[in-house]
């Protein structure tokens, strides 16, 4: 019997254990998607306790929490920390065989050197002794990246963001580089016209541009976008539904657009003849400016509408979804790629239904100009964990180039779920591994360590290009 999370944890054969050691365990972090909150690495954040930086918009342990019959006190409510931190860990137990509980260890045993199993008996002696080490410098929000060896991480930000606080970073020169990704969903988003008019409100005065019609608006995000790039931007991304397949004349979309902002609701098809357009023309943007364009797809937001209205977005009321997302993203793509304006693309699902469609289509657009130009995103949500991380790579594998892939990121709010990259880095020696084994595949350790250490790193740097 293998003792529970050793230093060869979900690694089954002597080639899973060879290529992740002297392949993959070393190589730095490019984590090209977070949520990490940038004001927090420019100040340097000081945490004060093992529950504030655990739990705090941490919607995966909420969920699971709900689930065991914790009462909503102790999940967003006003409980303290410690009393919080004593109901994730007696929740703990009960989260076996989900990844939270892997993810948990890791954490304890990468961050702070414990090895001790999280219990409700175990959880006050934890809380003490990561929280003292919290509270000392080697434990700042910078000192943690440093720890994990993170090199670049790419936040998630609205346009009309000042960037101040990443501008503040980059002239601290810190040695982990920290750049926006630019996210212009509520520019297109109709739901709520009162939300919207406000939003464009606000677009207004950031870009100093008067919006009054489609083509006005797209004038503005792209103000936005040219002060994005001389930030450093290189990326942008769309979360969306799914993609409209749809279309509308220019007449129509001011129509559209002029409706909303006068407080009336679009209809289905019109919000979705909107936001194709939008897709469209922030689609060209990226191409003139050599972004990577990402489109996560595929969720249901906000489904319990009772504690929606209590607690907002992101408190853990989403679910997998079963749109349709073929139709829009061929009439998107290839509508781009028609005029040659496509631009470097990752496509992330989160229903694993579409896994075949999504690695198949990034096929139909790569175009010989650079090696995996499109990308199956890696296990995303609900799929980041080991058998949606497998299906990805398996579906990727099978239909595409799984050695042109650029790997894995945290999608994260939290600086500790560095410990994600290392699950995927085990997940994808061990499966190349058990392959060798098989004799499926030669054992070719130079060439298998090479693309062990290029998925791991190597291929994300030359995809995005960012000077480190």
């Amino acid at each position: 019997m293998k003792k529970f999370m050793d230093t060869d944890f979900l690694l089954q054969t002597k080639t899973a254990i060879k290529l992740y050691h002297e392949h993959a365990a070393e190589m730095p972090i490019f984590d090209y998607h977070c949520h990490l909150p940038p004001q927090e690495v420019a100040e340097d954040k000081q945490y004060d306790n093992l529950g504030e930086i655990w739990l705090g918009g941490d919607h995966y342990k909420w969920r699971a929490m709900r689930t065991n019959g914790v009462a909503e006190e102790f999940v967003t409510g006003d409980a303290s920390w410690r009393d919080k931190f004593q109901k994730w860990a007696e929740t703990v137990p009960q989260t076996l065989r989900n990844p939270l509980y892997h993810w948990t260890h890791l954490e304890l045993q990468r961050y702070f050197d414990i090895d001790t199993v999280l219990s409700p008996e175990t959880a006050d002696a934890i809380y003490d002794e990561c929280t003292e080490k919290l509270r000392s410098p080697e434990f700042s929000a910078r000192n943690l990246m440093r720890k994990m060896n993170v090199k670049l991480v790419c936040t998630t930000d609205d346009p009309i963001d000042d960037l101040a606080w990443h501008k503040q970073i980059s002239a601290d020169g810190f040695d982990c580089k920290v750049l926006p990704t630019f996210r212009p969903d509520k520019a297109a988003n109709l739901a709520d016209p009162a939300a919207y008019k406000a939003y464009v409100q606000s677009l207004e005065k950031t870009s100093g541009q008067t919006i009054n019609s489609f083509e006005s608006l797209v004038a503005a995000v792209e103000n936005r976008h040219a002060y994005f790039h001389s930030v450093g931007c290189r990326l942008s991304d769309h979360g969306v539904a799914y993609v409209p397949d749809a279309e509308a004349s220019s007449s129509a979309l001011d129509s559209i657009f002029n409706k909303v902002m006068t407080g009336k609701a679009a209809s289905q098809e019109e919000a979705d003849q909107f936001l194709a357009a939008f897709l469209y023309e922030a689609g060209k943007m990226n191409h003139s400016r050599g972004w990577t364009q990402q489109f996560h797809v595929g969720v249901f937001r906000n489904n319990n509408s009772r504690l929606f209205k209590a607690l907002g977005p992101d408190t853990g009321f989403d679910s997998i979804a079963d749109y349709r997302q073929g139709p829009g993203f061929v009439r998107l793509l290839d509508r781009l790629d028609s005029s040659n304006q496509l631009s470097k693309s990752i496509l992330y699902n989160i229903n694993p239904a579409d896994n075949e469609l999504f690695a198949t289509m990034i096929g139909n657009y790569q175009d010989g100009s650079y090696p995996g130009k499109m990308q199956f995103g890696s296990g995303w949500w609900f799929l980041d964990q080991k058998d949606g991380m497998e299906k990805q790579m398996n579906a990727l594998s099978l239909l595409g180039l799984l050695s042109r892939f650029v790997g894995m990121l945290t999608d994260s709010r939290s600086f500790m779920s560095y410990p994600r990259h290392e699950y995927f880095r085990r997940i994808l020696c061990n499966l190349l591994g058990k392959d060798v084994e098989n004799g499926e595949i030669p054992a070719d350790m130079e060439l298998l360590g090479q693309m062990v250490e290029n998925i791991c790193y190597n291929n994300a740097v030359e995809y995005f290009g960012i000077d480190l």
